[in-house]
């Protein structure tokens, strides 16, 4: 019998996916297996809501943010109850290998179906950077230069009129976004959850900038320490200037990927489909040091990639002298 793989995207959206699901299904057509999209995630299996891929079917989508194949977070597959109908629904169709792309939450869903027995993949995805096992994941090389581009955009408006600009960005548990887009774009404060606020040496940072003539500030929030706003307040507490608050939202979620995104996630849709031709299935499709590679989901949480202090530290030199 033919060989067939579902794939299915899970979480939050990244610009990327549709790079991923379009290599998953053109490599795995190519090498004699049918494809079968699953809709919304793992609520989708649970549904039954798969559809059979053609070649066509991922045409014209590499250059779309978002995924073609739609996402949600299911709480019923994390029940006794739903977790077996999904289980059934991928027995029903003969389905012999899933292929999950998302973040640390669709890990977790493709570790408990292994754990029943059916053989996985995962590829990762998710704005955000933070997942175990890999130094890089999709869609965060795309929100980066959003981020980045609204920093250059708030800027000249807080240069005009001589502002403390405040941005909001993503990054719940993780810096990656704040330190990076921060550095590229020289906000003179970084807030990540990494590194506990001190509010007073921030102010008093703020308060050296403008003496040394510079009369305007970018600061950078990672909504994971502080709400912008709560920052705005303090800050306006203990000097004179009155910050402005943008927050950015969705918007670093979106749009077209950047060539990285596509390239690098052309190239994980591929190995996955060749981990599975390889029977070394159950495990996360990962980036490490310049090399696509293959990890274990045992062996994921050997491999944690926080934020660089090194770069952390070169920003606030470059922010500061």
């Amino acid at each position: 019998m033919v060989k067939r793989i579902a794939v299915l995207t899970s979480g939050g959206d990244a610009p990327g996916m549709n790079a991923a699901i379009r290599s998953v299904v053109r490599t795995a057509i190519y090498n004699g297996f049918e494809v079968f999209g699953v809709e919304r995630g793992f609520e989708g299996v649970i549904n039954g809501q798969f559809a059979l891929m053609q070649s066509h079917s991922v045409g014209g989508t590499i250059q779309h943010g978002g995924t073609i194949l739609r996402t949600a977070r299911s709480e019923a597959f994390k029940t006794p109850e739903g977790f077996e109908t999904a289980i059934s629904q991928l027995k029903e169709r003969y389905i012999d290998y899933v292929v999950i792309i998302g973040g640390d939450g669709s890990m977790a869903g493709a570790m408990t179906l292994t754990e029943a027995g059916i053989e996985t993949v995962t590829i990762p995805a998710t704005i955000d950077n933070d997942m175990a096992g890999t130094e890089y994941t999709l869609g965060f090389d795309t929100a980066l230069n959003t981020v980045l581009d609204a920093t250059n955009k708030i800027r000249d408006t807080a240069a005009s009129h001589e502002r403390i600009a405040i941005i909001e960005v993503m990054g719940r548990s993780a810096g990656h976004i704040a330190l990076m887009a921060g550095l590229a774009g020289g906000a003179e404060v970084i807030l990540l959850p990494e590194k506990p606020v001190d509010i007073d040496a921030v102010c008093q940072g703020l308060i050296k900038s403008y003496k040394r003539g510079k009369l305007y500030s970018i600061v950078l929030v990672a909504e994971g320490i502080a709400k912008g706003y709560d920052i705005a307040e303090q800050i306006a507490e203990r000097t004179t200037f009155k910050p402005h608050v943008t927050v950015l939202g969705y918007i670093q979620r979106g749009g077209s990927p950047s060539a990285l995104d596509n390239i690098t996630a052309s190239r994980m849709g591929a190995v996955a489909v060749d981990t599975i031709i390889k029977g070394e299935t159950n495990r996360l499709v990962a980036y490490q040091q310049g090399r696509i590679v293959t990890v274990p989901y045992d062996d994921v949480h050997n491999y944690k990639f926080g934020i660089n202090p090194q770069v952390y530290e070169l920003a606030g030199i470059l922010s500061s002298t």
